[in-house]
């Protein structure tokens, strides 16, 4: 059958910023696949020449969301594509916290108002302060937090975003995340390995766009609990054996039990510089659904295949998580 061609995605800024694309590229080699890093609104690309289509660095996509759905569509049209564009469509709005915790997964808890919807004033009430972020972003833009007491500044994030037609998230603050986020990886839904950074919004009430994105990140060894949530939360993710990678950002909440901060499935950093054998992980798992692909095996056996993605929900139901 000749060689498998595979194309890592990025973009113009992500090649050059994106840490683990050259050790991907050079680990799939190694393994006897012919793969080239490619950005994904390149004009003269033909994605119906690869076997498999792996997102990677994508890190515009939030910029330019409707072209960047219409690129997964088209492409997943023409080949396979990993993780899958009915997955990436889901993750790319953070409501699906929403999803996650009406499936009974312990997420941050989470109040979501589009625009011409209203809030209450107890959103912004929280006894630790509270976080503003839009429901579409990477790379915590357009997020802050504000102190206990501060109420107005925190409604006037929000307004501001819906202002500018983006639905607007608001998150109590979590002190305990200053003992530092968790990001457990998976390949192929297994555990890989996991780090832990620095907490990123240090200064209450800015909004700073150029922050260091993961600052003081280090290997970790998580818990039970971590694990299990993390687990938990995969899960819930509709058709989960679909997923190549997989990063589950965690915090504690104030009974010092893991929360799901935000669920990674279109291009997450998997910390791979720091991590040598998540690497060899990640190169299998590539090298696993090439194999699949080939044999026509799909995805979508494991626990929690079948569950429904918002928009495509039969007329008549309602699909959780989807209304604020």
């Amino acid at each position: 059958m000749g060689t498998a061609r595979i194309a890592v995605v990025t973009s113009e800024g992500g090649a050059d910023q994106d840490a683990d694309l050259p050790l991907i590229l050079s680990a799939l080699r190694a393994a006897g696949l012919s793969v080239q890093a490619v950005a994904w609104d390149a004009d003269t690309v033909r994605w119906d020449g690869y076997d498999l289509v792996v997102i990677r660095s994508t890190w515009d996509y939030a910029d330019r969301l409707a072209e960047f759905l219409a690129w997964a569509d088209a492409t997943a049209e023409v080949t396979r594509l990993l993780n899958p564009a009915p997955l990436v469509r889901w993750n790319s709005d953070k409501r699906y916290l929403l999803e996650l915790a009406g499936r009974g997964v312990p997420v941050v808890p989470t109040r979501a108002v589009e625009p011409g919807g209203t809030f209450e004033a107890a959103d912004f009430d929280g006894p630790h302060g509270v976080v503003v972020k839009p429901a579409v972003s990477s790379g915590a833009r357009d997020t802050a937090r504000y102190e206990p007491g501060r109420p107005a500044d925190a409604e006037r994030h929000a307004r501001m975003l819906l202002d500018q037609g983006r639905t607007a998230i608001v998150q109590p603050y979590l002190p305990l995340v200053e003992e530092g986020e968790r990001a457990l990886i998976f390949f192929g839904g297994t555990f890989s390995h996991a780090i832990r950074k620095e907490a990123l919004l240090t200064e209450a009430g800015l909004i700073d766009n150029f922050r260091v994105p993961h600052p003081g990140a280090a290997p970790y060894r998580p818990s039970e609990a971590e694990l299990r949530t993390a687990r938990a939360a995969l899960a819930a993710v509709p058709a989960p054996g679909d997923l190549l990678f997989a990063r589950v950002d965690l915090t504690l909440n104030g009974a010092r039990e893991p929360v799901v901060m935000e669920l990674e499935l279109i291009e997450p950093n998997l910390f791979l510089r720091i991590n040598p054998q998540g690497l060899e992980r990640f190169a299998e798992a590539v090298t696993a659904a090439v194999t699949a692909g080939r044999q026509g095996v799909s995805g979508g056996s494991g626990p929690g295949a079948g569950h429904e993605i918002p928009g495509t929900t039969p007329p008549g139901t309602t699909s959780p998580g989807t209304t604020p």
